[in-house]
């Protein structure tokens, strides 16, 4: 009976929601590690190892506690701890694993070289076969890997390695079978909000594991990190195959309304076809037959008549779709708007979301993971600012006010040139720790403007491809995922200064000033020439037809 409600329930609401809960978990899972290693490490062990090597800190290699002295140990660069009390005595929290600070970045950094391999193949298998599986196998693949991390902790840190890299794998495959998802389950007229309410879901995910996984560590030990949280999501591995279908036509169980809004806005991003022409065609060169048939039916008739299907002769399924216009795809200005905002706003994303932590514990002396709920103010934040902003575009451009393409880029702007801003402001504001938190909060909140702006782009101008698009760009902005690191460190290394860290930011809102400048001049959110797929009123090009 209560899934029978659930249907009153818009088929395209339901698909939004766990789509955004799939993403949360996949983001949930990625970051709580991070939590966890925290007292996974034993950090005693790890002091008198380095103590060894320092034998001006040897009388600190045998105790099981730090000592913090404001007047003789305080850096002249960082700034006063407002908190500090002299002479104060802070327990250290050990766990049973000695994994120096290469080995914890070699962990945390696996997770990236499976995230980066996956993406292209997990486009065009969502495209060509089912994104739903691809979905469903991404975040369960997660699930697995997190169930898995504890044994393999215990085993050696090469274990971890694997899992994470494993874990990385699934992860990548997500964001491309999304975007082949979206162009067929949301209405164009409210693409903004929706796309926004998915990816809002990576957000949130982090919302919900930071204080979360922080309270396990403390209540159930490290393990229960990952046996909790990967068992929860075990749930909604159950939900999705109950309620998802890859697209609206195969659903047997939606309304004949919805189903109706999906025909009538299928001219924007489908093929318009004649319900009553079937052509069967035999091409000598390709050796293969195209059948093409496109009756609206509801249910399951038409998840088996409503397709479009390459056959060879032996008639076996062969492609979902033509072949991808690389070429075309190579010089179009469009995509390498998008291409480039990608790149430099995961630049700027990983500056927030990894390394300003780390700015404000060596130079602010300020350690927000004391405070969970403060360290999710900025992730909760972007999700409500998300819904706001995609609401109000939707709203506007359904007025008529602002074209597909002004929305896409005045998003890009607000999600580049407002984090810019922050970054300087950071970098200004110098030891004023309240200011630099609110900058860091605002800062994140704008990130937001990428839902409606590039990341969704794919679907606009090549809905036929976009997954395959989603992963050719996420591939590449991938890189300052190892780059940021690498650049952060070789400035700070042994040089943790106001003066270091500002020509971090200044650089970081640099790379913001260009994606929007690269994006301002070439995106476009309209459908390309090269996304067109034949029609039936067209004419096929073959060297030899029969049948006819």
């Amino acid at each position: 009976m209560a899934i029978g409600r659930l249907w009153i329930i818009p088929s395209r609401y339901i698909f939004t929601t766990l789509v955004s809960m799939g993403l949360a978990i996949i983001y949930g899972l990625k970051v709580n590690l991070s939590v966890a290693i925290v007292v996974m490490i034993n950090s005693t062990e790890l002091n008198a190892m380095t103590a060894t090597e320092s034998s001006h800190q040897s009388h600190r290699a045998a105790q099981n506690v730090s000592y913090y002295d404001k007047g003789t140990n305080l850096p002249e660069f960082a700034c006063d701890d407002p908190n500090f009390k002299v002479n104060e005595t802070f327990i250290i929290q050990d766990g049973p694993f000695v994994w120096t600070e290469p080995v914890q970045g070699l962990i945390l950094g696996s997770y990236f070289w499976g995230y980066i391999l996956s993406q292209i193949p997990g486009g065009r298998i969502a495209e060509k076969y089912s994104a739903k599986w691809v979905i469903w196998g991404a975040v369960m693949t997660n699930v697995v890997s997190a169930l898995f991390t504890p044994l393999a902790a215990y085993k050696s840190y090469i274990a971890v390695l694997v899992v994470r890299f494993i874990q990385g794998l699934g992860a990548g495959v997500s964001s491309p079978a999304i975007h082949v998802m979206l162009t067929k389950w949301v209405l164009p007229k409210e693409r903004n909000l929706m796309s926004s309410l998915i990816y809002a879901g990576m957000a949130l995910g982090t919302v919900i594991s930071l204080p979360f996984s922080g309270i396990l560590a403390s209540v159930g030990g490290w393990e229960s990190v990952f046996y909790v949280e990967g068992g929860l999501a075990l749930i909604w591995c159950v939900l999705w195959l109950l309620f998802i279908y890859d697209s609206p036509e195969e659903h047997p169980r939606i309304q004949s309304v919805e189903l109706n809004l999906f025909k009538s806005s299928c001219g924007d991003n489908r093929e318009s076809l004649d319900p009553a022409i079937e052509i069967k065609l035999e091409n000598e060169e390709t050796n293969c037959e195209v059948f093409t048939s496109t009756r609206y039916l509801s249910g399951e008739t038409a998840a088996k008549e409503n397709k479009k299907t390459w056959r060879n002769k032996k008639g076996k399924p062969h492609s979902k779709l033509p072949p991808v216009p690389w070429k075309a795809l190579a010089t179009s200005g469009p995509f390498w708007a998008i291409l480039v905002a990608h790149t430099c706003a995961n630049f700027g994303w990983y500056m927030l979301l990894v390394e300003l932590p780390t700015y404000m514990k060596a130079i602010l002396r300020f350690n927000i993971s004391q405070n969970s709920a403060l360290s999710a103010i900025p992730y909760l934040s972007l999700w409500v600012f998300s819904i706001v902003w995609s609401n109000r575009l939707d709203w506007a451009k359904g007025k008529g006010w602002i074209s597909n393409t002004t929305v896409r880029k005045l998003s890009t702007a607000v999600a580049s040139l407002l984090p810019a801003a922050c970054l300087i402001g950071v970098a200004l504001v110098g030891c004023n720790r309240e200011a630099a938190v609110a900058l860091v909060t605002i800062g994140t909140m704008f990130v937001a403007g990428m839902y409606c702006g590039f990341l969704t782009n794919h679907v606009d101008i090549a809905p036929n491809y976009a997954g395959t698009l989603m992963a050719l760009t996420n591939t590449v902005a991938t890189i300052p995922g190892f780059i940021v690191p690498a650049f952060v460190g070789q400035l700070t290394h042994g040089n943790q200064t106001l003066g270091q860290w500002q020509i971090i930011f200044y650089t970081t809102a640099a790379i913001y000033v260009v994606e929007f400048v690269v994006y301002a001049a070439l995106a476009s959110g309209e459908e390309q020439s090269w996304n067109k797929v034949l029609r039936p009123t067209q004419k096929l090009q073959c060297p030899r037809v029969r049948g006819m």
